[in-house]
C-alpha cells in the first residue's frame, strides 16, 4: 500500500515532532508499506523519509522543479518524480496513494490534505484520511469539521472516513478494518 504523508519541510520548534516523524517513517517501512512524500531533504519531510528507507520502504517523493533547482530533494530515496507546478505535485501525490496522513505541518500540509477531504466528500476516492494529532495539533480542525456537519455543510458518511488518530499502531487498526 503506497501511503501518501503531507508533512512540514521545516521540523518545529519541539524535537518531539521529529522523534513521531521518525517512529511513523519506521512503522511504514516495517509495516511493507511504501512512502509517497513531498520529496523533500529537509526538516520532518527529511526525517521520516530517511527513517522509512532505514527500515526498508520503498519511498517515492514529489518534487517541483523549482524545489529541485534550490536542491532541496532528497537523494538517497528510490525515486523521485519531478513536476512542473505545485499543483501537478499534489495532484501526482493524491494520484499515488491508498491511504492518506496529513502530520503537522503548515499551510501546505493542510491544503493538501484538505484537497483530499474533498475528494473524498465528493465520491471521486474512497480511501481511509489520517490526521495524525500528535498533542492535539489537530483538535481545532477537528472541531471544525464537527461545526461543518452541525451546520449541514459536510455529512456525517465523510466525517466517519476522517480518522484523527496519534500513533502508527492507531493507523494500522483502521486499515487493517478495512480502511475507512
Amino acid at each position: 500500500m503506497n501511503i501518501t504523508v503531507y508533512l512540514g519541510s521545516a521540523a518545529g520548534k519541539d524535537p518531539f515532532y521529529a522523534q513521531e516523524a521518525m517512529k511513523l517513517g519506521k512503522w511504514i517501512g516495517r509495516s511493507g508499506n511504501s512512502l509517497v512524500y513531498g520529496g523533500s531533504r529537509i526538516g520532518l519531510m527529511g526525517i521520516l523519509a530517511q527513517a522509512a528507507l532505514e527500515e526498508g520502504a520503498v519511498v517515492i517523493g514529489v518534487e517541483p522543479r523549482f524545489f529541485i533547482e534550490s536542491v532541496l530533494q532528497h537523494d538517497g530515496i528510490s525515486e523521485l518524480i519531478e513536476t512542473e507546478t505545485m499543483a501537478e505535485r499534489k495532484a501526482r501525490m493524491i494520484e499515488l496513494g491508498d491511504a492518506y496522513v496529513a502530520f503537522p505541518g503548515g499551510t501546505g500540509t493542510l491544503e493538501e490534505i484538505s484537497e483530499v477531504v474533498s475528494m473524498v466528500r465528493l465520491e471521486h476516492m474512497d480511501a481511509p484520511v489520517f490526521f495524525y494529532n500528535i498533542r492535539g495539533y489537530f483538535d481545532l480542525l477537528r472541531d471544525f469539521f464537527g461545526r461543518m456537519v452541525e451546520e449541514g455543510f459536510l455529512n456525517e458518511e465523510t466525517l466517519r472516513k476522517l480518522h484523527f488518530v496519534s500513533s502508527p499502531g492507531e493507523i494500522e487498526e483502521v486499515l487493517k478494518k478495512g480502511g475507512c
